[in-house]
């Protein structure tokens, strides 16, 4: 759809090529807006750590609109009133955290479709601009976006992660590795052969499922291409302005 890019994310991980991206979690719109001027693929619009409201959230769509960047949001929960507030204004992904079984994984699916697959809401507002849409030209569009992107982020998700994989109408996998870790007692142990092992995993399977494989990483990117990861978030606009800042007071000296 023209209004969040998804087309142009698509076409980029179909050509073999890495979509790059960033996490916006901060009210301004200027900050998405300039996301998506520097080059990024996608902007990971965070509603679960960020300060992202209902009401803020359209502005920064809006932001994204006549770019080349993906609008993708992360909800607060897997839960069908967080997907609800979000969905019908049209984002390329939805985003859905900690997810750590295939129930979650068949409600975070049935939450982002329309009956009979699913159990959304109908009221399209943004989705299918506005009514200048025909209407049945959204409700198939609808079949296949917005993407559900399932966060993986913790040990019990990845015992589960072979039937997480079997649910119908999950599109893609997003790593969530600090979570993970955490979640195995090991945070940020990035070089701990079980870490590394269950990363590897994880990515195996999902690409060998046929979805679609992201993860949120700010270290070790050549090791993550390995893994075959198509979709990466490399940094969050608070953490780009801080490592500018020092940067800059590092390069103007004594």
């Amino acid at each position: 759809m023209r209004y969040n890019n998804l087309e142009k994310f698509l076409a980029k991980i179909e050509s073999g090529k890495l979509c790059k991206g960033c996490v916006v979690t901060v009210t301004d719109p200027t900050v998405t807006e300039i996301s998506a001027e520097a080059g990024f693929d996608f902007c990971w619009l965070d509603g679960e750590h960020g300060e992202l409201d209902r009401k803020t959230v359209m502005l920064h769509l809006m932001a994204l609109k006549g770019t080349d960047c993906a609008s993708i949001f992360r909800v607060a929960a897997c839960d069908h009133t967080e997907i609800k507030k979000i969905i019908d204004y049209a984002p390329a992904g939805i985003i859905i955290p900690m997810i750590m079984d295939e129930k979650d994984a068949e409600y975070a699916v049935a939450a982002c479709r329309y009956p009979l697959a699913g159990n959304r809401g109908c009221g399209p507002r943004r989705g299918h601009a506005y009514g200048t849409m025909p209407i049945d030209e959204y409700y198939e569009m609808s079949k296949r976006e917005p993407l559900v992107i399932l966060q993986i982020e913790h040990i019990e998700a990845y015992r589960n992660l072979d039937k997480i994989l079997a649910v119908p109408g999950v599109d893609a996998i997003l790593i969530g590795p600090y979570d993970l870790t955490l979640s195995m007692g090991k945070a940020g142990l990035w070089d701990d052969p079980e870490v590394g092992e269950t990363i590897d995993t994880i990515c195996a399977k999902t690409l060998a499922a046929g979805k679609l494989l992201g993860a949120y990483a700010e270290c070790q990117f050549d090791r993550w291409k390995k893994r075959g990861v198509q979709f990466l978030a490399g940094i969050n606009d608070t953490g780009a302005l801080m490592r500018g800042y020092k940067k800059l007071i590092a390069d103007i000296g004594e």
